[in-house]
Formats: structure tokens, sequence, C-alpha cells
């Protein structure tokens, strides 16, 4: 069997460590929302499921470059359809559906946002990578305010009358 060469452990240099640490962190920080809440999938599936993904798109990439660069048939984008595929399996087991009311999707979509932003740290894509944080952090607190200030309180008011 034909494989690949080793790479050498002293190739881990701070850029493979910066992104899969940023993945890790940011992880985390997207997890503590949801265990704050009370929410399933907390701090360790969001740690979790956002530095896998980073490490599936480091693995990638390193593997394209590795095995012949530009010149290769391979498509390290295939990384988005193994990314979807697994994520997909696990929001859907989160998602309940109970009395007509949907349960847990919230917390999907979340599970899906961390993998993206895992891919993105994998991919170095600071910038995509700072404005996704940014936005993640404003959706899930700051419209979650609103929603109990004003959406819950209009609910409230429309079920006394």
């Amino acid at each position: 069997m034909e494989l690949n060469a080793d790479t050498p452990l002293h190739w881990i240099d701070m850029t493979i460590l910066l992104r899969l640490g940023a993945a890790a962190i940011l992880g985390l920080l997207l997890g503590l929302d949801r265990e704050l809440k009370g929410h399933s999938a907390g701090l360790r599936t969001h740690g979790i499921i956002c530095f896998s993904a980073a490490l599936m798109t480091v693995c990638a990439i390193a593997l394209y470059y590795q095995i012949s660069g530009t010149n290769s048939r391979m498509d390290p984008l295939r990384i988005f359809e193994g990314a979807g595929a697994f994520v997909g399996i696990i929001a859907a087991g989160l998602i309940v559906v109970s009395k007509g009311e949907v349960h847990n999707l919230t917390t999907a979509a979340h599970i899906w946002l961390a993998t993206i932003i895992g891919i993105a740290c994998g991919a170095g894509q600071w910038p995509l990578v700072l404005v996704a944080a940014i936005v993640a952090v404003i959706m899930l607190t700051v419209l979650a305010l609103v929603e109990r200030r004003w959406v819950r309180a209009a609910r409230s008011e429309a079920e006394e009358l």
C-alpha cells in the first residue's frame, strides 16, 4: 500500500496551533451560550465540533499540497460536503417535534455555525472568523434579550386576550 509521506512532529508550527487553538476556543465560547441557557449541546459539543471542523480543514489543505499541489485532481473543497453530512446527522438528532412545536432548532443551527467557524479557522480566514464570531454573539445574546423582552411579552398579552 502506498501512502503519503509522514509529516514530522517538528513541522507543527504556530500557524497550525493558532488555527486549531482559535477553533477550540471559539467553539467553547459558542457552547458556553447554550450551556448557560440550559440547552442541549453545550460546551463540549460545540468545542469538539468547531475543533474537528478546523482539524479536518487543515488536513484537507495540507494533503492537497502534500500530494501534488495545484496539479492534483483532489478537491479540498469537499471538506464542506463531509462537514455538512456530519453536522446534519448531529443536528437532526437534536431537533424534536412535540405537540406541534419544534424544539432545539436554534441549537442545531448553532452547531452548524460552530462547524463553519471551525472550517474558517482551519483555512486561516481570520476576517471571516472575526465577523462570524461577532455576528454570532449579537444574534445569540442581543436577539435573545430582545425576544425575552418584547416578543414573549407580546405573546403573553395575546394569550390573555
